[in-house]
C-alpha cells in the first residue's frame, strides 16, 4: 500500500505566462548539472526545441537572463544559470517547501478519511 502524498504546483505568472514552474525549475538544475540546454533537455527526456522554448520564457520575464548561452567554437557551445537564476531557483525551492509546510497539518487530518488501497 502507498502512503498518501501530497503534490503541490506553485507557479509564478507574468503577462499570462508562466514565468517559472517546477518543470523550469528543474530544466534550471539539469541546466547546472549539465552545462547545457541540449544535455539538460535529453536527460529529462524533453526536445531541444521544447527546452529552449522555457528558457526563452524564463529570461523574457525577468529582468535579466536566468540562462545564459555561449555559441559554439570547436568544444561546442554550452549554457550557464546567471547569478539570478540561482537566486530565482533558490527561493521557488523555498516557497515550495514553505507552502508544504503551511498545509501539512491539514494534509495529514484529510488523509485520515481515504479509503485504503490495497
Amino acid at each position: 500500500m502507498s502512503k498518501p502524498r501530497l503534490k503541490m504546483h506553485l507557479r509564478i505568472l507574468s503577462n499570462e505566462q508562466i514565468a517559472f514552474g517546477p518543470g523550469k525549475a528543474e530544466l534550471l538544475e539539469a541546466i547546472q548539472r549539465t552545462g547545457s540546454i541540449s544535455q539538460a533537455a535529453k536527460s529529462m527526456d524533453m526536445s531541444y526545441r521544447r527546452a529552449w522554448q522555457l528558457v526563452d520564457t524564463m529570461n523574457q520575464c525577468f529582468q535579466s537572463h536566468l540562462v545564459e548561452t555561449q555559441t559554439g567554437g570547436t568544444h561546442g557551445g554550452g549554457a550557464i544559470v546567471t547569478e539570478l537564476g540561482q537566486a530565482i531557483l533558490k527561493k521557488f525551492r523555498g516557497m515550495e517547501q514553505q507552502a508544504i509546510q503551511a498545509v501539512d497539518a491539514e494534509f495529514e487530518d484529510i488523509t485520515k478519511y481515504l479509503k485504503e488501497n490495497k
